[in-house]
């Protein structure tokens, strides 16, 4: 850690005017004020774990006095410090701490695969495992963990390249998931979109 003192002349012949900043850089780069960035980590570890919803990277931002980027940077940080930290549509959130989950039983064809789980994602699910019941191999279920399109994206690239095939198709596009959100009302937002989108199987 540094400080650093910017001195700057103008080019008036008779007057020099001096302009004189100092702050901080911590080992990552970043413009401190009153913290390093190691116990401002902590702090936002701590402020997500202890919130009962999303806290959003504006609003980190804005609590700690650094840019949405910092935060960003911060974040991998952790999440590489081995903090499963889920980034959400309206905020983050530790793995886990997720308070309410639905199993939704849905049905469509491969190319609405990805509209399927875009939209439980954008809306704020995270789409714990697919599962299927066959008449003869029974139950089966297999983990996804989709959390965001980054992941939707993986997905789908092992489903093209042949490394997986979707569940469904074992059982003629029937399926289910268990997504898991921040409360009640996000599923409720996702089952009313899954519905509006003829996904979702009533019966």
């Amino acid at each position: 850690m540094c400080i650093i003192m910017i001195k700057t002349v103008s080019g008036i012949a008779s007057k020099n005017s001096f302009l004189m900043i100092d702050f901080v850089i911590d080992d990552e780069g970043d413009y401190e004020s009153s913290m390093t960035g190691s116990n401002r980590r902590q702090e936002i570890l701590k402020n997500i774990k202890e919130s009962d919803r999303p806290v959003s990277g504006s609003k980190l931002a804005k609590d700690y006095d650094v840019s949405r980027q910092v935060i960003v940077q911060d974040i991998a940080l952790l999440r590489a410090s081995g903090y499963d930290i889920i980034s959400t549509n309206r905020g983050y959130v530790l793995e886990g701490q997720t308070c309410a989950e639905r199993v939704f039983k849905v049905r469509h064809t491969d190319e609405q695969l990805e509209t399927e789980l875009c939209t439980i994602v954008d809306l704020g699910g995270q789409v714990k495992n697919v599962m299927v019941n066959h008449k003869v191999y029974g139950h089966i279920e297999a983990e996804l963990g989709i959390t965001s399109r980054r992941k939707v994206k993986e997905f789908l690239e092992d489903i093209e390249s042949g490394k997986s095939t979707p569940l469904k198709n074992i059982t003629s596009d029937y399926h289910y998931h268990t997504v898991t959100a921040d409360s009640e009302e996000t599923l409720g937002l996702i089952e009313d979109e899954l519905r509006k989108l003829g996904f979702l199987v009533e019966n």
